[in-house]
């Protein structure tokens, strides 16, 4: 069996994507509190104490010689828990808009691998008594669902949460191997893998109906998947030639509005986010000169296939499906409508399946055959947007005491992708996160103009009755949240 703590196919993935262009693979969010912020050290003391809790914070990668197999985590020595955590503060006045421009900053800069893959920034300055935290993580390191399981451990359920247990004795490194060490044990580990494939083949043996059911559903979502990819992404303004610095906004929307549209019209909160999403994007793209009449979108669409068992487990248990965006429809009906026959067909054609076991075939791919992998991924056009909606907690969360109001995701971008939305719930909110190219989209706020439109259009198809305007970064507004 392949090392614990090895860096699996779909992992590695993410740094070969790094290698190539401007792409950053680092998933952040955002996080907004109500009260003063707490001083550096009393936060630093705070998260130092529960890092015992996601041990992986404390490693960093480790690269086998000559690329003969994938890096595997090993403790830092030099791990210091200061150098992670960054203080900062944002200039007058202090609204989403400055914060929305320091987040793009940050997401423009590439993690460095010597250290563990994370940051994480206390920001002060907000206006209306707010501060902010701002995390950072490498994408090899978590998916989007444990990420928000990441979170649930680092914050409290409650404004006066019990102490931390003291571990049962302090963190001390282990010795980083050796350039030899590293090599010998990929090796040995690429000479004994395949004795799990021959133990794998005697299974069929033993349950050869149950194999064979599954051999038969794997292969419909694999030919389901590769016809999906075969059949290229539409070019749009979106898929150009990115660099490496980013814009970021944001908005702000109601739980209860997305769930009435989906009980109004007959189908799933996942319907109604991405009809908001194909509705925004019409118009975006109209009001940029392009004719959308019959136009189809392809939205990659995470999927999680992370068992209850493995949640809080650190690393990436993700497949994906490719969603149609009918951005050529303006009726909110019909959009929605067409998105959700859309994502049941998907669901049925397992897809999604089909994803999983092409990811589970890279843990056997040569880490040279991977890094030509994501080369033509990034030349071919698979997809034209990423959009990853993720249920987050339902309960309020606290940080020394201070109540987190509103968490907002980001998402990579990855070559010729100018855009990347993310979606996450929290205690009754959805935050939806815009991250772009800063340069291919100049005018983020007017897509986020387009978003907050396409939710009320939607809202008001549904028959749902109007609620608060979103809020969302960039406007000049101090209002909460």
């Amino acid at each position: 069996m392949a090392s614990g703590d090895r860096l699996t196919g779909l992992d590695a993935s993410f740094l070969h994507l790094e290698d190539h262009g401007h792409a950053h693979m680092a998933v952040a969010g955002v996080y907004v509190f109500d009260g003063p912020a707490p001083s550096y050290d009393e936060f630093v003391e705070a998260l130092g104490g529960r890092l015992d809790l996601v041990p992986r914070y404390r490693q960093r990668l480790a690269f086998v010689p000559f690329g003969q197999g994938r890096p595997k985590w090993v403790d830092d020595p030099h791990f210091s828990v200061r150098y992670h955590v960054r203080h900062t503060a944002l200039p007058a006045p202090g609204g989403d808009e400055e914060l929305a421009r320091l987040v793009g900053r940050l997401m423009s800069q590439q993690l460095d691998r010597a250290k563990p893959l994370w940051e994480m920034y206390l920001v002060e300055g907000l206006s209306d008594g707010r501060f902010a935290l701002v995390g950072k993580t490498h994408h090899a390191l978590v998916d989007g669902i444990s990420g928000v399981d990441i979170t649930n451990v680092l914050f409290d359920a409650s404004p006066h949460p019990a102490g931390v247990p003291e571990p049962a004795q302090p963190w001390i490194p282990r010795p980083v191997p050796t350039g030899v060490e590293l090599l010998a044990e990929s090796l040995v580990e690429r000479a004994t893998i395949p004795g799990e494939v021959v133990r794998g083949a005697r299974a069929l043996f033993r349950a050869p109906r149950r194999v064979a059911e599954s051999a038969r559903d794997s292969l419909v979502g694999v030919g389901a998947l590769a016809w999906a990819g075969l059949n290229p992404a539409p070019p749009t303004p979106l898929n150009v030639e990115i660099g490496p610095h980013r814009r970021y906004r944001w908005l702000r929307a109601d739980l209860a509005t997305f769930k009435a549209i989906k009980d109004a019209l007959g189908g799933t909160v996942n319907d109604a986010v991405l009809s908001a999403v194909a509705l925004m994007l019409g118009r975006w793209l109209r009001s940029h000169g392009t004719d959308t009449r019959g136009l189809v979108l392809k939205a990659m669409v995470p999927v999680s296939v992370r068992a209850d068992v493995e949640r809080g487990a650190l690393g990436n248990r993700v497949a994906a499906i490719w969603a149609p965006l009918p951005v050529g429809v303006e009726d909110p009906r019909e959009v929605f409508a067409a998105v959700h026959q859309a994502m049941a067909e998907l669901k049925s054609s397992g897809q999604a399946v089909g994803a999983q076991v092409l990811t589970g075939l890279t843990g056997f791919a040569p880490p040279t055959i991977m890094s030509q992998a994501a080369r033509l991924q990034s030349r071919q056009r698979f997809f034209n947007l990423v959009v990853t909606n993720v249920p987050g907690p339902q309960f309020k969360l606290y940080v020394l005491g201070r109540e987190l109001r509103a968490i907002y995701p980001v998402v990579p971008l990855a070559d010729r992708q100018a855009l990347g939305i993310a979606i996450l719930s929290y205690a009754g909110g959805l935050g939806f996160g815009l991250l772009a190219d800063y340069d291919a989209l100049p005018n983020l706020d007017g897509l986020a103009g387009h978003l907050e439109t396409a939710i009320d259009e939607l809202a008001t198809a549904a028959g749902v009755p109007k609620r608060p305007s979103p809020r969302r970064a960039g406007r000049r507004t101090t209002a909460p949240a």
